[in-house]
């Protein structure tokens, strides 16, 4: 009886001693997925027309806006706070068509679209065809937040615009001689003139930014900023501020930003055709892309691509141009920063 309580006693010991430790590993919650990815175009500079010091300034820029919106991710913020961060950075570089840099219309004038959309609640924002307006993404967040409506355009945007105290800039601060000269050779060429100007008849329908994001929370986000096509007649508008075509987020599925030649975009409604092939045939955010971009898209004509994440933090990056300028990092940290194709 004695030998008998002495095991009891050693095992009851054991027990209490273990059970703590046990019951901690079990509780311990697991690191909450996020992530974010980019793009600033696709198209992008032919190889010859790249060089190494303007090659190091996208790669750079690229990475300012990775990160900034890696950090507000990484601190507990929303996808849509990254989104919009992350963007405000591509749109006040002038490497980028989107805000500064913008591209020129026919009369010369820089005329800006921009949309984002929150995942959780599908709610969203664009606006297109302002010509004050320094960050067209922000202007896109308040009228998702502030209004009733999802898109704004041209007078009545910039109305709005004033109503939230958003910042303006005179027209002149978005051009550069650079865009200019891309004007210029578009209108050259549109009457059967060549002016030598290839490095820039290579990139007039290219160069939007764009983000997608998924928070800690589990919430996905997509935002899209650009200046449109050079030389644009008429108050064309592309598939950027067009919610489906050009942005799309939804948390059961994805997180999408498009850039490319945006009237085939909108009729292909892209960026939506994506998330909706994940949510009704349960393919992955990788082969969806894939169809898209290299089947669908490429049989219609269109070139571009998209960047997306899904809703486990998985990315892509799939384009059918040369090349597309991109970046992604995920939660832990891992980072990829590229222009051309792998």
């Amino acid at each position: 009886m004695k030998n008998y309580l002495l095991l009891l006693a050693s095992i009851l010991l054991i027990a209490c001693h273990d059970s703590p430790k046990l019951s901690k590993e079990k509780n311990v919650p697991k690191p909450a997925k996020f992530g974010i990815v980019i793009h600033g175009g696709a198209g992008v500079i032919k190889k010859e027309f790249m060089t190494d010091s303007l090659q190091k300034a996208y790669e750079d820029k690229l990475k300012e806006a990775i990160e900034v919106g890696h950090t507000i991710l990484s601190e507990g913020g929303t996808a849509l706070e990254a989104v919009q961060r992350t963007i405000n950075i591509m749109e006040d570089s002038p490497l980028f068509n989107s805000g500064k840099g913008a591209v020129l219309n026919a009369d010369g004038i820089a005329e800006l679209d921009a949309s984002i959309m929150d995942g959780k609640t599908r709610n969203a924002g664009a606006i297109s065809g302002v010509q004050h307006i320094k960050n067209p993404i922000n202007l896109a967040f308040k009228v998702m937040e502030e209004s009733d409506h999802v898109m704004l355009s041209a007078a009545g945007a910039e109305d709005f615009a004033k109503l939230n105290g958003l910042e303006f800039v005179e027209n002149s601060y978005f051009i550069t001689d650079n865009r200019k000269k891309a004007l210029e050779a578009s209108k050259a060429k549109e009457q059967g003139v060549s002016n030598g100007n290839k490095f820039f008849l290579s990139n007039e329908k290219f160069g939007t930014v764009g983000c997608a994001a998924l928070d800690q929370e589990g919430n996905l986000a997509a935002g899209t900023s650009t200046g449109g096509m050079t030389n644009k007649k008429y108050g064309r508008i592309g598939d950027s501020p067009i919610i489906g075509a050009g942005t799309y987020a939804n948390n059961k599925t994805c997180a999408i930003s498009a850039t490319g030649h945006g009237e085939y975009f909108i009729r292909g409604v892209v960026a939506y055709d994506i998330s909706a092939l994940m949510e009704y045939q349960g393919i992955s955010l990788e082969q969806a892309a894939k169809r898209v971009i290299q089947k669908k898209l490429t049989d219609m004509g269109g070139t571009g691509g998209i960047i997306g994440i899904d809703n486990e933090g998985k990315m892509v990056m799939e384009f059918n141009t040369p090349g597309m300028f991109r970046a992604s990092k995920t939660m832990k940290g891992e980072t990829i920063i590229k222009m051309y194709e792998d």
